[in-house]
């Protein structure tokens, strides 16, 4: 574990300046992609080389160039999830569903003069949920190792604050934490102050419960135009818009379990809420080409997205210290003339490149005598090239944002992901069928994460009208730590997320 210190180190600073920490940026770029059509969630999420379909805008945009007719897409859908939690040996679940959709909107196909080298051109408008966060964190255990208390002494100690600055400079967490006397002054014999200590006594285990709700997702608006070469070159562009919304509500709890009313504890409540919000732009550039008539290859890479962001926060806690102080609870909202916490900043996420192959039985450019094919996508995903950048108006803490930088580096690495899938034809009826793997963006071994995928589908195409549906199965292997310290043990809940999710998309060729 020592080789994720760092990421403790940042997260330490960060509650000192209401900032991000490594979580953050690793969020825009590691989530279940549920941005496709019903037909290509049922074959795996598969995109990059087959083409013909609007989720094209959100992979390979070359794939419009197939295009010679014009199209119009909905695609809503359910997601339910059910979170099996391990914490120093108790474990827990919880459930939660939220509504989702594939991609949606508008394609224009045309066809050109019979003679023309450009033989079609498409241009498209569609938006897809690329990203849902709505979930239910919840777990507890007994810890007689460390307390979320540290991270505020920890705080304090390091910036060698006075009485004053404890007070009142802290106010979104350790200022909370020492004016309900959860973190006091450690007094010398002659009553001088030498630093500070935690009431939370670890001689006997305190119970800790961590719950966090979170809302929201990434929502993305694309514009896209591709060119069919002679039948055998497609190339195609986009312009995206990310629009990102997020909100945590996180409480922590811990409580002496030993049954002494004396031991100055009973029990201590730190509740913080963030609201983040973000908007920026992106680009993918794809190609497919086809050197034989059955088999097509594809690669695409997408830019990072430049996203500016702002987040409000606010923080609430309450102390038990029985007869040392009593119950006390202090607000930031008291600290801060009833005002929440306000950051802007900008987010580079990670690039991402996608090579394709698929092999299409019977193919033929009437797609009605096309019996089946099998397609494959390998994606790399560089984690480590996230970068948070401060506001102008914000410039003294660049310092911070180079130390996040450096230590996204260190504890994340780039993540390979393969999905693979096929379709069977009987006209009018199709059947899909899936699988996906996408591993760990944690340099460290000791953080077990994975996801994997199944799925499938079926779908019916008569006279212009298509309407597809598709089943998903994810199992998602992830940790999550209620707090993280410098200098003490830092410890983690272990994640199993299972998540089915349904699509059902609707078209009309016209």
């Amino acid at each position: 574990m020592k080789k994720i210190l760092p990421f403790f180190w940042v997260a330490f600073i960060a509650t000192q300046v209401r900032a991000q920490t490594p979580e953050d940026g690793l969020r825009l770029g590691w989530y279940t992609p549920i941005g496709g059509t019903a037909r290509v969630q049922a074959i795996g999420g598969v995109m990059g080389s087959l083409g013909g379909d609007i989720s094209a805008n959100f992979s390979n945009p070359a794939g419009l160039g197939l295009y010679k007719t014009r199209e119009f897409v909905l695609s809503p859908g359910l997601a339910m999830l059910a979170n099996n939690w391990k914490y120093r040996g108790n474990d827990t679940s919880t459930n939660r569903q939220a509504f989702n959709y594939g991609a949606s909107g508008f394609v224009w196909g045309s066809r050109s003069d019979r003679d023309a080298v450009h033989k079609s051109h498409a241009i498209s408008l569609a938006v897809a949920q690329v990203a849902n966060f709505n979930n239910t964190i919840s777990f507890s255990g007994l810890n007689n190792q460390s307390s979320f208390s540290e991270q505020f002494l920890e705080e304090l100690t390091k910036d060698r604050a006075d009485s004053n600055a404890a007070l009142s400079n802290y106010i979104f967490g350790s200022s909370l934490a020492f004016r309900t006397y959860l973190i006091d002054k450690e007094l010398a014999p002659n009553g001088q102050q030498i630093g500070y200590q935690s009431l939370v006594p670890l001689n006997f285990p305190i119970m800790q419960n961590f719950t966090a709700t979170t809302r929201g997702g990434i929502h993305e608006i694309a514009v896209s135009y591709a060119t069919n070469t002679e039948e055998k070159l497609y190339l195609g562009v986009s312009l995206g818009i990310p629009i990102v919304s997020y909100r945590r509500d996180k409480t922590i709890t811990e409580r002496d379990m030993s049954g002494n009313v004396n031991n100055d504890f009973n029990f201590s409540t730190f509740t913080q809420n963030t609201t983040y919000s973000g908007v920026g732009i992106n680009g993918k550039f794809g190609l497919i080409y086809r050197p034989q008539q059955r088999v097509r290859l594809g690669f695409a890479f997408h830019t990072p997205s430049l996203m500016s962001f702002r987040d409000e926060i606010s923080a609430s806690m309450t102390t038990d210290t029985e007869g040392y102080a009593g119950v006390l609870t202090e607000t930031s909202a008291n600290l801060n003339s009833g005002n929440k916490g306000v950051r802007t900043y900008s987010v580079s996420t990670p690039w991402r490149a996608i090579f394709s192959g698929s092999y299409v039985f019977n193919e033929v450019a009437d797609t009605k005598r096309q019996r089946a094919f099998v397609s494959a996508d390998i994606e790399v995903v560089n984690h480590r090239g996230s970068r948070f950048r401060a506001a102008t108006e914000m410039a003294d803490l660049m310092p911070f944002y180079d130390a996040l930088n450096a230590t996204i580096k260190e504890i994340y690495r780039p993540s390979v992901n393969i999905k693979l899938g096929g379709e069977l034809k009987f006209d009018p009826v199709a059947f899909r069928l899936g699988a996906g793997y996408f591993s760990s963006p944690y340099k460290e071994k000791a953080l077990q994460a994975n996801r994997l995928m199944f799925s499938g589908g079926l779908g019916y195409r008569k006279n212009g009208f298509f309407i597809d549906a598709a089943y998903q199965y994810w199992v998602t292997k992830d940790v999550q730590f209620p707090y993280v310290l410098a200098d003490n043990i830092n410890t983690f809940a272990n994640q199993q997320l299972l998540m089915q999710s349904m699509v059902v998309t609707v078209g009309v060729k016209f």
